[in-house]
């Protein structure tokens, strides 16, 4: 068992928010851990030179009061970034430059990474094969990961993604001992939330919070969407979480907004 109390406020953020204003604003409102995110790949090597950088980065966040605590590895565009994909040259791309992202996160100290199992979308028939090639890429680069002292952390996805049930993660988690979850509260369109969490237990280090209408992802600040938070909570304490209460939400939202949320979900 664990206490939600215990979870830290947390919030993903995108390359534009590494400025000082905007961290000056989020530790004023009372978030002070951040995970900084990029779906494309751009703005990790163009915009902010990570890979040569992280600790610059590291290091103005941290002097405005927000610790980098984990980095989303970027997941598009699709046709050149895909564990899953069945071209060896594309899987190879993805392992190079994931490669360079996980070591600049071990130079810098930031202690997890997330990563997406797969791209899509993929036919029925193709789900074997597309774990078969995401099991061999992402076992490499968890052993990259562990090399620099960096938790990788896969996350469960929806539609047609890989790890969309949890009978599909628990088979990397068996396959590759190391990895780590981070859950996604918006991303089961096939499998209650609170089954997925007992399912995968203590495996989850980290989460990504928003609430959705079960049809698809919607990164709604919760209680806006049909998630039942009490349960879900719930089933976290039950199975020992630990981690931050990270939201990853769509644009609108103010941190004063995501505070107020927080501070209603931690009641």
């Amino acid at each position: 068992m664990s206490d939600r109390k215990s979870w830290p406020l947390a919030l993903s953020v995108g390359p534009g928010e590494m400025e000082p204003a905007a961290l000056s604003a989020m530790s004023a409102a009372g978030i002070r851990q951040a995970e900084l995110a990029s779906g494309d790949i751009a703005p990790f090597f163009e915009t902010l030179d990570f890979p040569h950088r992280a600790a610059d980065t590291v290091k103005l966040a941290r002097a405005h009061g927000v610790e980098i605590s984990s980095l989303h590895l970027p997941f598009a565009p699709f046709e050149e970034i895909d564990p899953a994909s069945f071209d060896p040259a594309v899987r190879e791309y993805t392992v190079r430059t994931q490669t360079l992202l996980l070591r600049a996160c071990g130079e810098a100290g930031i202690p997890l990474a997330v990563i997406h199992p797969s791209g899509e979308p993929y036919p029925e028939n193709e789900r074997a094969a597309r774990m078969e090639a995401a099991l061999e890429t992402i076992g490499r680069l968890c052993d990259t990961a562990k090399e620099n002292g960096v938790a990788l952390c896969l996350e469960n996805l929806p539609r047609s993604c890989l790890c969309r049930t949890s009978d599909e993660m628990l088979t990397f988690l068996r396959q590759i001992p190391d990895l780590k979850v981070v859950f996604d509260t918006n991303h089961s369109l096939t499998e209650d939330n609170v089954h997925y969490i007992r399912a995968v237990g203590e495996k989850i280090v980290t989460l990504h919070v928003s609430d959705y209408d079960f049809i698809n992802e919607r990164h709604l600040l919760p209680f806006e969407g049909k998630n039942d938070w009490p349960a879900i909570l719930a089933a976290l304490e039950e199975v020992g979480y630990q981690g931050r209460f990270l939201y990853e939400l769509r644009s609108g939202y103010s941190y004063e907004q995501i505070a107020e949320n927080y501070r209603k979900m931690m009641a």
